[in-house]
């Protein structure tokens, strides 16, 4: 059976989860800034648990699935979303997956929501990031769960998945086992500490919007702790913290409300009820739950709001989920969760849905001919 890894390249840390037929044999965790100082540090952790069948690697924005080894120069400006030079956002992964790729080691990048197929066309129009490569995978583990939890196939599950990381908040529709919305990330609600969709006057008025920027302006910001650790944030006593606060809580509510529209487009609303489950950092906070379940319980109409659990015990959640993709590519018992996802099937680029700009001016952006 499949000894396989799955890997969360978080904004704070960087998490491993390694499942063998199964059952887990592996969990770390690495500062994300320690791992991308020396990539030789997580090189050496997995080399130190071959023979592996197969690892998900750090995907960024996503692409395609492709082995690292095969990896162009575009494949990494497309993933990461930065030109040469670009230290900002997750730029700094791309030297983490070049030196993944030179291991030898059995490394595959995964897709992103906008490169599934099961989310139509019309809802990827001027979007680029609809919910990195991380939240599919989380959206993976959830997908798994909750089939579990309503003892039913994977393709039998409907519900809206809530992921409040240490950076950036996402909302993903999935409707029978399919991921077929996304609201997220710098397109999505406030997050911890990324301000998420920016008003396009803002944009203006910044006059140049780098990397950088994309990452800030977020909940921490807003209570003038712009470098606390999210966790703290709903214990703060801040000037600003309550407004921080209730502006995050209020943009997850409404980003899950707009995502439920997409979990009924034939038409067909039934009783207009469904599922939340929450994954993320600022989900292990009760306080954070308790303000979201109640804020939440008027829209879902009687669907249940859930703490994404996992089946690990220190790995977050997007690893764990990382793990069950690489275990299903490789033919493991989670290959129904890769078929309903149509993870092999994903498709495209993150430029192929721009009309205020033309996908040219977006590649000459990021250097790519």
């Amino acid at each position: 059976m499949p000894r396989v890894i799955g890997i969360d390249p978080g904004t704070i840390s960087i998490d491993l989860c390694g499942l063998e037929d199964g059952r887990v044999f592996l969990e770390r965790s690495l500062p994300t800034a320690e791992a991308l100082t020396d990539p030789s540090i997580l090189v050496g952790l997995l080399k130190a648990h071959t023979p592996l069948d197969l690892i998900v690697g750090p995907s960024g924005y996503g692409l395609p699935l492709k082995h690292a080894r095969e990896l162009t120069d575009s494949d990494f400006k497309l993933a990461f979303l930065a030109a040469s030079g670009e230290s900002g956002g997750i730029g700094g992964l791309r030297s983490l997956v070049r030196a993944l790729a030179a291991s030898e080691l059995p490394v595959v990048l995964t897709p992103g929501v906008i490169h599934l197929a099961s989310v139509p066309d019309y809802r990827k129009v001027n979007r680029v990031d609809m919910g990195t490569a991380d939240k599919v995978c989380a959206a993976a583990l959830a997908i798994h769960e909750h089939a579990a939890r309503r003892r039913c196939r994977e393709r039998e599950v409907s519900f809206i998945a809530l992921e409040l990381g240490g950076a950036f908040t996402a909302a993903l529709a999935v409707r029978n086992g399919q991921i077929v919305d996304g609201i997220a990330g710098s397109a999505g609600p406030l997050g911890a500490h990324a301000a998420g969709a920016l008003d396009a006057e803002v944009a203006f008025l910044a006059g140049t919007i780098s990397k950088r920027m994309v990452f800030e302006g977020g909940a921490a910001s807003i209570a003038g702790e712009p470098d606390a650790d999210p966790l703290q944030l709903f214990a703060s006593k801040a000037p600003n913290a309550a407004v921080a606060v209730e502006a995050f809580i209020e943009s997850s509510v409404k980003a899950v409300a707009a995502s439920a529209v997409s979990l009924n487009d034939d038409g067909d609303t039934g009783d207009g009820s469904f599922d939340v489950i929450l994954s993320g950092r600022l989900a292990g906070l009760a306080s954070v739950r308790d303000h979201l379940t109640r804020r939440l319980a008027p829209f879902t109409r009687g669907g249940t709001i859930q703490l994404l659990q996992g089946f690990a015990g220190s790995a977050k959640h997007a690893a764990q989920g990382a793990a069950l993709i690489a275990d299903g590519l490789a033919g493991g018992a989670a290959a129904a969760i890769v078929d309903a996802m149509g993870i092999r099937n994903a498709r495209g680029t993150l430029l192929d849905h721009l009309h205020v700009i033309s996908a040219a001016t977006a590649r000459a952006r990021l250097g790519i001919p």
